[in-house]
């Protein structure tokens, strides 16, 4: 059986193929069941994010060549075009990844918390799809104990560093003083929540809140005395806004060109200050080429993320050993299941023959026999049965010169050499 994971995140491709390669909550579940009905997985576990699109397998008949041709063709690509960006790690290093991922090692942002919640709705998205068995169960439940461990070990989530938290330290060297802009915030979502929180300790002093569902947009709001309103109102507000930053999971833009022209035009030219956190992107590209806006990507943010990374560097060292030592103990587990499974056949094998000699034994009695000689023959015959197999092997073992299989017959029956 095969243990693997395929994918590609921040590091490995850019925004515009990263946004191709997604799959969003109406198109998840069916992806899944496409990996263990045509893609050779019993078990599949899919992460998508923002920063990166990961696959998780499990199954006998894994081929990652096979497993790359599906992920293209899901989506619409060439193999080739897309294999370039892609990695692959296999048995012991898909375990260490997905443990590195939880934990917030392998993030944009050096420990950021959010991707633990991702990757347990990952787990349960799976779950939900019936495509959740024992080993990647198992797998992601190690991972959520791991991340906890790095979590409260170390010191890897101490700095306030996060997407959310970058965004909105951008937005203080356009404006320096928060306190008299408004922010529009497009989406509900944790890193819009985030968002929020970091804007109100820096006393920003509005905030609207989009949302497709206006009653989520409303609650979120409502934890920041600010105004809901739904994704098709954003142009009647637009022009009120001195910061957008938008974080949405849209298939499409939610924001073009035309309406932020429309706006600067009601602003009359002030600057408007743009983040657009969501993959696929929720801003046209094209608004970065209008005058007077600062659109921001994810992959611009990582500039400013890098100066406030230091203070977690020391922490990741030590978050890599927990890391490693977790990875050991699942490796160990994943390895002892072919013992369990060998054990249960072996005494599957020795009660058959506890129960064919026992009713021997019994016959015996019923037909007159001592209870003395029909133990005695209930113990010689179990002791020769049970000792038959073995004793003929290390016989042929010793004929044949395996001296690595007796040696392993001293340590597995604990013989005195």
């Amino acid at each position: 059986m095969t243990l693997l994971v395929l994918g590609l995140n921040h590091t490995t491709a850019p925004v515009d193929i990263r946004e191709r390669i997604t799959f969003g909550p109406d198109i998840i579940v069916g992806a899944l069941r496409s990996l263990t009905e045509s893609a050779g997985a019993s078990e599949a576990v899919i992460l998508s994010t923002c920063n990166r699109t990961e696959v998780y397998c499990y199954g006998g008949d894994l081929d990652p060549d096979r497993l790359q041709a599906w992920l293209a063709d899901f989506h619409g690509l060439e193999t080739e075009n897309l294999c370039t960006y892609l990695y692959l790690h296999q048995e012991q290093k898909a375990v260490e990844h997905l443990l590195r991922v939880a934990s917030g090692l392998n993030s944009l942002v050096l420990g950021e918390p959010q991707i633990l919640g991702q990757v347990k709705s990952a787990w349960q998205t799976a779950s939900d799809a019936g495509t959740l068995g024992k080993i990647l169960g198992r797998m992601f439940q190690h991972s959520f104990s791991a991340a906890k461990q790095v979590r409260t070990d170390t010191a890897i989530g101490d700095s306030p560093v996060s997407v959310a938290f970058a965004a909105v330290s951008l937005s203080r060297q356009i404006f320096s003083d928060l306190s008299e802009q408004t922010a529009l915030l497009i989406g509900a979502g944790e890193t819009i929540e985030l968002t929020a929180r970091h804007l109100q300790q820096q006393n920003i002093g509005r905030i609207i809140v989009a949302n497709r569902t206006v009653a989520k947009a409303h609650e979120l709001a409502e934890q920041f005395g600010g105004y809901a309103i739904g994704l098709t109102e954003i142009p009647t507000h637009l022009a009120e806004a001195d910061i957008i930053i938008s974080s949405t999971a849209s298939p499409v833009p939610v924001l073009g060109k035309g309406a932020v022209e429309s706006a600067l035009k009601q602003r009359r030219h002030q600057p408007m200050f743009m983040v657009d956190i969501a993959v696929p992107r929720d801003i046209e590209a094209e608004v970065r080429e209008l005058r007077d806006v600062y659109l921001y990507t994810v992959d611009d943010l990582e500039e400013v993320i890098q100066e406030n990374l230091k203070s977690r560097q020391q922490a990741a060292e030590q978050a890599a050993e927990i890391i490693e030592l977790r990875t050991s103990e699942f490796i160990a587990w994943l390895r002892s299941l072919d013992a369990v499974e060998m054990i249960q056949t072996y005494r599957g094998r020795a009660n058959r023959i506890k129960e064919e000699t026992l009713q021997k034994a019994l016959r015996m009695l019923d037909n007159g026999t001592p209870a003395e000689q029909a133990l005695e023959f209930l113990a010689n015959t179990l002791t020769n049965k049970l000792l038959h197999t073995p004793s003929s092997q290390l016989r042929e073992a010793g004929s044949n010169g395996q001296r690595d299989l007796l040696e392993a017959a001293t340590t597995l029956f604990q013989l005195d050499k």
